[in-house]
């Protein structure tokens, strides 16, 4: 599996984004999709993930804000992004796990700034 990111960029506070992720190769067994983010001088953290079944986490700091969503048919996860603050400034990363074995994307860029 090779994960590509995108819809990163500058929005104002209080602004939206909505990030994607397009997984190419088969999905088969993928059983957790995910967002990680990693701020400048932080370590990576977990923003949101979405489990087979249905079933997700979001970090505190996001719930309500942010939502993580898929769409099999397409390959791709989403992750939308709300009420946007300058704490969310970070690189978001997308990572699956299939069959128990980690594939993270290269990350795409959120600043939220005025």
């Amino acid at each position: 599996v090779q994960l590509v990111e995108s819809g990163g960029g500058l929005v104002q506070p209080g602004g939206s984004l909505r990030l994607s992720c397009a997984a190419s190769g088969s999905i088969s067994g993928v059983n957790t999709m995910g967002w990680y983010r990693q701020a400048p001088g932080k370590q990576r953290e977990l923003v949101a993930v979405l489990i087979s079944g249905g079933s997700t986490n979001y970090a505190d700091s996001v719930k309500g804000r942010f939502t993580i969503s898929r769409d099999n048919a397409k390959n791709t996860v989403y992750l939308q992004m709300n009420s946007l603050k300058p704490e969310d400034t970070a690189v978001y990363y997308c990572k699956v796990v299939k069959y128990g074995v980690p594939t993270w994307g290269e990350g795409t860029l959120v600043t939220v700034s005025s």
